[in-house]
């Protein structure tokens, strides 16, 4: 079979799948998940057609999906991709670009450079910030704080880049009481030692309450949180950046979903202020829609990110602003373009419409559960409905048999020590009868 027609049956297979995903199953049944058995085969010695592969991957792979790309999947913040965005992946995949530096790809640069420049304008964020679009805000987080430990420890006259941290001034990280895994994870990766974690506690919303903000310095990185996992909620970022400043203490912001209320003029405000941090990090794959292992990192001092991920060599020299030298990767694809694709297709209006239709599904979707008798925990400020039934027996036993029915999905969580369940609205095939169908289905659970 020769490339342009194995790549024909690729496309209508996915195009088959895609059509199907509002048919199919949220998450597979028994039969499915034991198929997945036939990829459990020896390395052949002698290759195997590439049709065969292909058939293999989809007939036995697609019913075991979890159909995330579907209108009912509520788990997690993840929006399915906008077909915009979704038909920019295959063009990059197409192209098939080493996408580090204008020499090695024209066009990505070109794209992802005018990228960043709209999402610094969709987030109202300082526009001469500098934006790399890695795999996730995981990957950022690291990023991040590596830039502004660095750039702590410059202004006190050390050498990070040539003597690293042994010996180092110890720079301190205030976290939240409900700072994101991702967030510690990658403290952790970066040798930030969990135990020496400067905890602030939180309000019962789930924002660090300013009055109770430790003490700060110049030597101070303050992690806050622009949309907490399970409630939605924003840290009050005014005050506590004010603070922070006054000290001279670096603010990061993990905003993997939540930056995106920025975008619309009612949700915004929960985000008043934000844009005084100094570096933020948010998904694509998130509120805006797009395919997965595209994020961005955003560092107001462009030279802070520049410096410390700058891979420049002898064959391969760029400027400051490639993005080789603002993300973890050297060889990269072009993460970016199907977030221009997202933004560009979408527009102003469009992106705000979406987050202003999903914080309204949430509220509605908040407001049946509450008529059907559950307890629901958070204010619904943003677009996460966190729920909780009579008991938490029956807390477990509804989101079991609501993920068993095939109808939807959504997962555990724990809050204030007692389960929970977590209802997370975000992607642009949910209409509202997709939310009527949720409240109608967990109201028969309840009754039963």
């Amino acid at each position: 079979m020769t490339e342009l027609a194995l790549l024909e049956e690729a496309d209508r297979r996915g195009r088959a799948y895609t059509e199907s995903v509002g048919a199919r199953r949220v998450f597979p049944d028994g039969a499915a998940l034991a198929a997945l058995a036939a990829f459990d085969e020896p390395f052949p010695g002698q290759g195997r057609p590439a049709l065969e592969t292909l058939a293999k991957l989809d007939e036995v792979g697609s019913p075991a999906t979890a159909v995330s790309n579907g209108p009912r999947y509520f788990g997690f913040v993840l929006g399915a991709s906008l077909p915009a965005a979704a038909a920019a992946e295959r063009m990059v995949v197409a192209w098939d670009q080493a996408a580090l530096t204008f020499d090695s790809s024209p066009v990505a640069a070109t794209v992802e450079a005018r990228a960043a420049a709209w999402v610094l304008e969709a987030l109202d964020l300082p526009r001469t910030s500098a934006v790399g679009f890695g795999t996730s805000a995981t990957a950022g987080s690291i990023v991040a704080i590596t830039a502004a430990r660095r750039w702590l420890l410059t202004r006190k006259g050390w050498d990070f880049d040539g003597d690293g941290l042994i010996g180092a001034p110890e720079v301190k990280v205030v976290i939240s009481e409900l700072t994101h895994v991702t967030v510690k994870k990658a403290l952790r990766v970066l040798g930030f030692g969990t135990n020496r974690l400067i905890v602030a506690p939180s309000d019962p919303h789930g924002r660090i309450d300013p009055a109770k903000l430790p003490s700060l310095d110049d030597l101070t990185i303050v992690c806050l949180q622009a949309g907490e996992v399970n409630t939605g909620e924003f840290d009050p970022f005014e005050p506590l950046i004010a603070s922070a400043r006054a000290a001279g203490a670096w603010v990061h912001v993990d905003g993997a979903f939540g930056l995106w209320a920025r975008a619309s003029a009612r949700a915004s405000v929960l985000a008043r202020g934000v844009e005084l941090a100094d570096s933020w990090t948010t998904d694509g794959h998130k509120w805006l829609n797009t395919p997965y292992d595209g994020a961005m990192t955003i560092v107001r001092e462009a030279e802070a990110l520049a410096a410390v991920m700058n891979s420049d060599a002898a064959y391969a020299a760029a400027s400051k602003d490639s993005q080789k030298n603002l993300t973890m990767e050297f060889f990269r694809r072009a993460r970016g373009v199907p977030i221009w694709a997202a933004l560009r297709t979408l527009g102003r209006d469009g992106l705000a419409e979406l987050v202003d239709r999903h914080c309204a599904q949430a509220r509605r979707l908040a407001e049946g559960l509450g008529e059907a008798g559950y307890e629901v925990l958070n204010r619904v400020v943003l677009n996460q409905v966190l729920v909780r039934a009579r008991d938490d027996a029956e807390t477990t036993r509804i989101r079991q048999a609501a993920q068993a029915s095939g109808e939807v999905w959504f997962g555990p969580t724990v809050w204030q020590g007692r389960p929970a369940f977590r209802l997370s609205v975000s992607s642009w095939r949910t209409t509202d009868a997709d939310i009527e169908a949720v409240i109608a289905l967990l109201a028969r659970l309840a009754s039963g």
